[in-house]
């Protein structure tokens, strides 16, 4: 375990992308990588996409899907965080984890919105303790990496489940029960570009609709995420009772709609997470992880600085080759 904790604060210290491999329970292992397509060998990545394949077809059947990570084009690999979890004992993937990163130019400035993506989980391995490690660490190593300045993420669903995960842990969500009325307007302008220039992330056609008052995408299983598309009654429901009513009046489940949900990770909300979400068991491996992301910001650019052949900004300009 010692050896797993230095190995992964070593890569984690040194990497211009998030490859690390965690300790997350006694039975399982987490490797997180962050956009494979653009550094990942063809080989590599055909093996990633077969991890994948293991997990998704125990519970569809093979080739269902056809968007994102399952289309076969490496280029949606470059902008995609895979977290992949695997039994220690088998080193078996059961469940992963395809967050797309996706880049928004229309606001006042670039910046990153996470997108939840797509999550599956073995049957056989439901129940294990797994959610902590699906919907939230990595966002939570995101935000430690980006010097914990918040982060947009967003999310798509009709599972009252989700949606009542990413209720209660992110900040300033819109929709949800208590806030189905108080949008902002960045979460329109944010809601506006996605549904304009993103909808391939979750498998949406160009035929949907979408209900800006309500952030709600009609007829949203056309684009590749059809065999995704449940009942009310499939789709599982959230222990608390007000996300399911919530969703059974806001979302018209026959025809297939969808909600679109945005909401920001900081300070606050990871404290919280680690606190109520990390189980103890893994909250060393993690921690480690955390203090080397930070420390990266800090010992990288000193690196960079002391190498004269990288350009530097103004600071020192690209020397063009003679």
């Amino acid at each position: 375990m010692k050896d797993l904790f230095m190995s992964g604060f070593v890569r984690a210290l040194f990497q211009p992308r998030l490859d690390l491999t965690l300790s997350t329970g006694k039975h399982f292992e987490t490797r997180i990588v962050e956009r494979p397509g653009l550094w990942m060998s063809q080989e590599e990545l055909a093996s990633l996409s077969a991890d994948l394949v293991t997990v998704a077809s125990k519970t569809l059947a093979r080739g269902s899907l056809t968007y994102g990570v399952f289309s076969g084009d490496p280029e949606r690999l470059k902008s995609t965080i895979v977290t992949i979890v695997r039994r220690k004992d088998t080193r078996q993937p059961v469940a992963f984890n395809a967050l797309a990163l996706m880049d928004i130019t229309t606001m006042t400035e670039p910046m990153e919105v996470l997108h939840l993506g797509l999550v599956m989980v073995d049957p056989d391995q439901q129940s294990q303790g797994l959610s902590w490690v699906l919907y939230g660490l990595t966002c939570i190593l995101l935000l430690f990496r980006n010097q914990m300045r918040p982060l947009w993420v967003s999310n798509v669903t009709q599972v009252p489940a989700i949606v009542g995960m990413v209720a209660e842990t992110f900040d300033d969500v819109f929709p949800t029960p208590r806030r189905s009325k108080e949008r902002s307007l960045q979460h329109l302008l944010l809601a506006r570009t996605i549904m304009a220039e993103h909808r391939y992330v979750f498998g949406v056609g160009a035929d949907a609709g979408f209900d800006e008052d309500r952030f709600v995408i009609t007829n949203a299983y056309t684009g590749g995420s059809d065999d995704l598309k449940k009942t009310f009654e499939e789709a599982p429901h959230h222990r608390n009772a007000i996300y399911n009513e919530f969703c059974q009046n806001l979302l018209d489940y026959d025809r297939g709609d969808d909600v679109l949900q945005l909401g920001q990770i900081d300070l606050a909300t990871a404290s919280g997470y680690l606190k109520n979400s990390v189980p103890r068991a893994s909250l060393a491996s993690v921690g480690v992880t955390l203090v080397a992301l930070m420390l990266q910001r800090v010992i990288l650019p000193a690196l960079h600085w002391f190498d004269s052949n990288r350009h530097f900004g103004t600071l020192r300009p690209r020397k063009d080759p003679i």
